[in-house]
């Protein structure tokens, strides 16, 4: 990913080989408006005008000849000839002034990123004081989109890309308000990519047993302490869902647990993360396409790892534990069938009716442990079901409390961070369709019957009493099959920066 630096010296002093100018559309043409005539001229921004003087080219006629209308994410492309040190100048649209919010900015910024795939460095300035956008705001989204967009997985390619983006400067806006944002931008982006990369990497590299290492890295530095329980101290400790899903595969489960505690933190969050490295469904096993993309079933303890390593980074004055359930879920002799009982964490009994509904029972040992850290507020992240895609789609996570406080917060940092999120009900009386004959609950319900909600009513059986908790269904946002915006195909990072905008705001709940 690119690194940044704001400079105040004018945008054609930049030793770049890229410019990048962003662009409001103007208003449309009337609807009786001569079809013939040309289009209106968008408003170019910042450093324009220098620019154009030092390059000897109208702007506004070279947008006006290739009919560019300043709608998000469109491009025109202006070549220097030798002018200047960068030799092409491009023009980005950010939309409508009256629609130019931090989520335009980023898309903008994305489309910058494809623009420029080919160089190693790109001078621009920053949008800012139009409608609701502020500059620190402004500089955020740009950071985060350009980088988002910038984003390739390309470990396990014999060749990669001998030219990509690596340098980026903000000219003639050195200011402490912008410096903070590309900062916080810079954080928020790179902790999205931690969590991408962690879900694109192969489920064979990512076994319980390494991924528990490879946090270890992560965080090794930084003031985050790690824990973790081997299966050993799993068994010893009664963590009995995360034994009985991992119990069908060679590698062995584990629970990680970190830790940031800065001085004078007032709040305690606990984050909870499903991590199945890969789940082909166990016993009750999945069709060769479903297991397609299930090296993305730990999506959720991804984005809880990246979210606590940055809010370390960020230095956020919020006391965070992280807790991590890992395992493997897998068919063999030693797996657990259909119609077997554990005991939880917590006590509570569970019959496994099917082993494919396996994200359930890690978490309920997890937030479980969780809980006995007395946290104030509880978040659970778990790419849960398939329901929540049939309700929601592709692009919005569910949220499901009962805490509307905690709902609000939530979906204002969605709202914030672009990744959108949407609540439904947790209804008490839908509880009946978890009651098992044989034991306190069964895995799952009546299929095909609002199985999102039933989910969630589960996971609340496993958060001790008095806790404000939410749970969040990504299943639907954690990974995305083709790209789109500054989303790119595979494992899309969410919902790291909603976290990170709902943690800076307070946590509230």
């Amino acid at each position: 990913m690119p690194t940044f630096e704001v400079t105040a010296a004018e945008l054609t002093a930049a030793e770049a080989d890229v410019v990048a100018i962003p662009a409001v559309a103007a208003p449309s043409l009337d609807e009786d408006a001569d079809e013939q005539a040309d289009p209106p001229v968008p408003t170019l921004g910042p450093g324009a005008e220098q620019l154009a003087a030092a390059i000897d080219v109208d702007l506004g006629a070279e947008c006006r000849a290739l009919r560019f209308d300043g709608s998000v994410g469109s491009v025109a492309r202006i070549p220097t000839r030798g002018a200047i040190p960068a030799s092409l100048v491009l023009i980005v649209g950010l939309g409508k002034s009256e629609d130019l919010d931090a989520e335009a900015v980023r898309k903008a910024a994305a489309a910058v990123a494809d623009a420029t795939s080919r160089q190693r460095s790109m001078a621009t300035t920053i949008p800012a004081g139009a409608d609701r956008l502020e500059p620190a705001r402004a500089a955020q989204a740009f950071v985060e989109g350009l980088s988002l967009g910038a984003y390739r997985f390309s470990h396990y390619k014999s060749k990669t890309d001998e030219h990509r983006l690596e340098q980026v400067a903000v000219h003639g806006t050195a200011t402490d308000a912008v410096g903070d944002g590309v900062r916080t931008g810079d954080i928020h982006a790179r902790a999205a990519a931690v969590a991408r990369d962690l879900v694109n990497e192969p489920a064979a590299n990512k076994r319980p047993p390494g991924f528990a290492d490879r946090v270890r890295t992560l965080v090794d530095g930084t003031d985050v302490d790690i824990t973790v329980l081997d299966e050993a101290a799993l068994e010893r400790g009664g963590y009995g869902g995360i034994i009985a899903v991992g119990k069908g595969s060679e590698a062995p489960p584990r629970l990680v647990e970190l830790s940031y505690a800065p001085d004078g933190a007032e709040r305690h969050v606990a984050l909870v993360g499903k991590g199945i490295t890969f789940d082909s469904g166990g016993l009750s096993l999945k069709s060769g396409s479903g297991m397609m993309t299930m090296k993305m079933d730990m999506g959720g303890a991804a984005a809880v790892v990246a979210t606590v390593t940055a809010a370390a980074e960020l230095q956020l004055p919020v006391r965070l534990t992280g807790v991590l359930a890992l395992a493997e879920n897998m068919p063999s002799a030693t797996a657990q069938r259909p119609g077997d009982v554990y005991t939880a964490r917590n006590g509570k009994t569970v019959e496994v009716l099917n082993t494919d509904a396996e994200g359930r029972l890690v978490l309920s040992d997890a937030l479980a442990h969780a809980s006995e850290r007395q946290p104030d507020v509880v978040v659970d992240l778990a790419t849960l079901t398939g329901a929540v895609v049939v309700a929601l789609g592709n692009r919005i996570g569910g949220v499901l409390t009962d805490h509307d406080g905690l709902a609000d917060g939530l979906l204002a940092a969605s709202q914030t961070s672009g990744e959108r999120l949407w609540r439904l009900p947790l209804p008490d009386d839908y509880r009946e369709d978890l009651k098992s004959e044989v034991a306190d609950l069964k895995n799952i319900g009546q299929q095909g019957v609002a199985g999102t909600i039933i989910g969630g009513l589960f996971l609340k059986e496993f958060v001790a009493d008095g806790i404000p908790w939410a749970h969040l269904d990504i299943a639907g946002i954690a990974w995305s099959d083709k790209q789109y915006g500054y989303v790119r195909k595979g494992g899309t990072g969410a919902p790291v920066r909603t976290l990170l905008e709902w943690l800076t705001a307070g946590a509230g709940a």
